[in-house]
């Protein structure tokens, strides 16, 4: 499927063009906080927007209307295939930040894992201070199902030595989607 309409949105696979909209809001430091550094120079942009559109998991979120990128989502089958289990991430423009924008776009993209694509479960992830993040994940019927102690980490210290973080643990599964309302 190409392409994933809301009644504010299109949620469409990313193309190689869309580098320099993306590097407006990856280069941004409070959309990074949480999340590793994205590269931020042109050429690295470039790169990085091309493998997005590589890869069937990358959703480019744009505004019906304007056709404006304003974030994307992430929802990509995990290993081994036979669980039928997805991972689900999320990027957005803090300018966009507010407007239920992400809430729709990530509704759709799981409507469209659990019901297309026959996901049993989608998980995600998030640090417990990114309280937006797990809000999102709360409002989309997701549940906490723990809280792993310094389980990763996608920073090092300057001396080089990793920088372990916290992570809340989200789920939904197809049986518990079925009775989440629907938002689009």
């Amino acid at each position: 499927m190409a392409e994933l309409v809301t009644r504010r949105l299109r949620i469409r696979r990313f193309r190689a063009t869309d580098w320099r909209e993306m590097q407006d809001y990856v280069s941004r430091p409070d959309v990074t906080r949480y999340d590793h550094e994205y590269p931020t120079s042109d050429e690295a942009c470039r790169s990085l927007a091309q493998f997005f559109a590589g890869n069937d998991g990358f959703w480019a979120v744009c505004l019906q209307e304007a056709g404006q990128l304003i974030g994307h989502v992430v929802c990509t089958r995990k290993e081994p295939a036979e669980l039928m289990t997805w991972q689900l991430g999320f990027v957005f423009n803090p300018s966009y930040h507010g407007r239920g924008y992400a809430t729709e776009a990530c509704h759709r993209v799981l409507e469209h894992v659990f019901v297309d694509q026959g996901a049993y479960r989608v998980e995600s992830a998030c640090h417990p201070d990114n309280i937006p993040s797990w809000r999102l994940m709360e409002r989309l019927g997701m549940r906490c199902e723990a809280r792993h102690v310094k389980s990763g980490f996608l920073r090092r210290s300057q001396s080089g030595d990793p920088i372990w973080w916290d992570s809340r643990i989200y789920a939904i599964l197809a049986d518990e989607w079925r009775s989440v309302p629907t938002l689009v």
